[in-house]
């Protein structure tokens, strides 16, 4: 590529550790400056990763950035993305982007005027186990897509993070918080939805958090736990998918996907690599492809070993996509259709109805070996 464009990042919680330890690894980026409104957090992050520290304002204004990455809380996300459009550079923001169709699309209508782009995680899609469903898929491994099932299940989340009160408040709750990845890998993988339906419910009001330093403080939750919903595909595929932070243990898969000659089982969309398992109608474990895919290559130390994590990937997929002058696939249109799809889901639990959706969206392209291989720096360099 003819250049690299400069990255700011606002935004220093927990998950600016990924984006600034994770950058490096991809061509066309460099990070050079970080800013939050709690300047200390600023500091702290632009000195652990070599970077300097701005205030926000100062960020928007600086000449050497010109794509900023928005890793605010998700009721601000709509606001900063705003600010940087209007500041006339890129965004590309943490999920969801926005919180309402209405929001994405007044953010579309910035963007086009100033000429820049706006992308948005999740982009775990991109991984190599993914990719490798969607190259089976799009090869008719299975057939026609006719059904499927997909569950997020666990206890929740103030048993381990810090700060954990944003995750039950409005634009949390495990639709808004982990329904990104499992529903822009449905429709990466099978396609727009057209209508959805839900039943949904706030088992404890009141949730303990157990993590330091703020263990024994109580929480008011104000949003959905435990969310059971039905997603129809405009391919006429229907998918069950249950969402809840108020279950101690389950024996479901992360993604099913049910076809006409046969099944394919997708790994956790959270996650950029893991096993695909394809079955074919008679249930007989079929033999996959060859598939050397970079973003499924072991990289970090998890407490369960070994895993893939390329976070920022579609951060540098994007900039690639604005050098090269085409488009990128985190792209605002498909961000907005799954913030679309989960926005209905809620509003469906509320109001009873199933809800027809106003978005849609083309899927994202495939992004296979050679593609993924382009956005790598190589070691040494």
């Amino acid at each position: 590529m003819a250049r690299t464009l400069g990255v700011g990042i606002i935004g220093c919680g927990n998950i600016s550790a990924a984006y600034l330890g994770l950058a490096p690894l991809f061509k066309g980026i460099e990070v050079r400056a970080c800013a939050d409104i709690n300047s200390a957090a600023a500091q702290a992050r632009a000195k652990e990763f070599g970077v300097r520290a701005e205030t926000v304002e100062g960020l928007l204004a600086a000449d050497d950035i010109e794509l900023i990455v928005n890793l605010t809380i998700p009721v601000v996300h709509y606001e900063v993305s705003r600010a940087v459009l209007d500041a006339g550079k890129h965004v590309y923001s943490e999920k969801p982007f926005v919180l309402s169709v209405a929001e994405g699309r007044d953010l579309a209508k910035r963007a086009a005027k100033k000429g820049v782009r706006v992308g948005s995680a999740p982009d775990t899609f991109m991984g190599g186990a993914h990719q490798l469903a969607r190259h089976l898929v799009d090869d008719g491994a299975v057939g026609r897509i006719t059904g499927g099932t997909c569950h997020v299940m666990s206890r929740g989340m103030e048993h381990w993070h810090p700060n954990p009160d944003f995750f039950f408040q409005r634009g949390g709750g495990p639709i808004l918080d982990l329904g990104p990845y499992y529903i822009s890998n449905l429709v990466q993988l099978i396609g727009p939805v057209v209508r959805v339906g839900s039943m949904t419910s706030i088992p404890t009001p009141q949730r303990t958090i157990t993590s330091k330093p703020r263990t024994g403080e109580t929480i008011t939750v104000e949003t959905p736990t435990t969310i059971h919903a039905l997603l129809e595909f405009a391919n006429g595929a229907v998918i069950t998918f249950g969402a809840s932070w108020d279950v101690l243990n389950h024996g479901h898969a992360p993604m099913e996907l049910y076809g006409s000659s046969g099944t394919l089982a997708v790994p956790d969309p959270n996650f950029f690599g893991g096993d695909v398992t394809l079955l074919d109608g008679n249930g007989r474990k079929k033999k996959l492809p060859a598939w050397k895919h970079v973003l499924s290559v072991p990289n970090q130390k998890h407490p369960n070993g070994m895993m893939a994590n390329y976070r920022t990937a579609g951060m540098a997929e994007m900039a690639q996509a604005i050098l090269e002058d085409r488009p990128h696939r985190c792209s605002l249109e498909f961000a907005l259709h799954v913030v679309d799809v989960m926005t209905a889901v809620l509003k469906s639990g509320e109001t009873g109805r199933f809800i027809t959706l106003t978005t849609s969206c083309e899927r994202p392209a495939a992004f296979g070996v050679k593609e993924a291989a382009r956005i790598l720096r190589k070691k040494g360099k």
